[in-house]
């Protein structure tokens, strides 16, 4: 595995075995937060992720991940579901969630903002389409934002689960 950097030698490890079980890979990341290294595996499958599912792979890659030895400092492994709130990241994770309302934050300010929100219309060679919610179309380039979700909060939703309660 030598030339790849940490993702890459987890993602190896991960991917298939995850694939026998049933999940899709997500997303890995591997940073430092305070004084601990956090390894985290973000899986998906059609109809949700349960608590079974991040026990199943966590039990499945653990000892593949001892055994190959690709980070060399001690971590915390976590496998868990990208959220509704999910980043898009990968190519795939764009051209699935067209026509699903997303928020986005760019690098530098668009017509003096950088938060927007709206509908993913299109995803092209690295440029992203969102149709604002005021009918404006958005067009940026990945490499020009921050980051970009699925806006699935909706607080209509929520004040009825509170006047449930």
């Amino acid at each position: 595995m030598a030339g790849k950097n940490t993702v890459e030698k987890v993602l190896e490890i991960a991917e298939p075995l995850a694939a026998e079980l049933g999940l899709e890979i997500w997303d890995v990341t591997f940073k430092k937060e305070g004084a601990d290294w956090y390894l985290r595996i973000f899986i998906d499958k059609k109809g949700g992720v349960t608590v079974d599912d991040c026990v199943d792979l966590t039990h499945a890659v653990a000892k593949p991940l001892d055994e190959a030895d690709p980070i060399s400092q001690s971590y915390m492994l976590e496998i868990c579901s990208p959220g509704i709130e999910r980043e898009l990241k990968k190519d795939s994770h764009f051209v699935k969630y067209i026509g699903s309302p997303v928020m986005l934050r760019t690098i530098r300010p668009v017509n003096n903002a950088r938060d927007f929100a709206g509908t993913l219309e299109k995803y092209e060679n690295g440029l992203i389409t969102v149709l604002l919610k005021d009918g404006e179309i958005l067009s940026v380039l990945k490499k020009d934002i921050s980051y970009i979700k699925l806006d699935d909060f909706d607080i209509n939703d929520f004040n009825k689960e509170i006047q449930k309660g």
